[in-house]
């Protein structure tokens, strides 16, 4: 995988016409896409947002609901004092 490269003021520069925006904002769209280029866009030299090929994407919300099962299952197997959600609404006035 290719380095990530920052791109630096694609959003509200105040000299950048909004056509020239749209340009440069489809050119990383396709770096993206064609090429699966990781790009961060930052914000006064600091990261802002990222955008990733869909498949990136697809591989990391299938590994945090991997982790969130995982959490579950092992907070279901705790030992100790479970309450139904009907008890914790009435304890707390919900």
């Amino acid at each position: 995988m290719p380095a990530t490269p920052a791109i630096t003021g694609l959003a509200g520069a105040s000299a950048q016409r909004p056509s020239n925006s749209a340009e440069r904002l489809s050119t990383l769209l396709d770096r993206v896409v064609r090429q699966r280029q990781r790009v961060v866009l930052t914000r006064r030299g600091k990261a802002q947002a990222a955008m990733v090929p869909l498949e990136d994407l697809l591989v990391l919300e299938t590994l945090e609901d991997r982790a969130d099962v995982a959490a579950a299952q092992a907070a279901l197997a705790e030992n100790g004092d479970n309450r139904t959600w009907e008890d914790v609404r009435e304890v707390l006035g919900l």
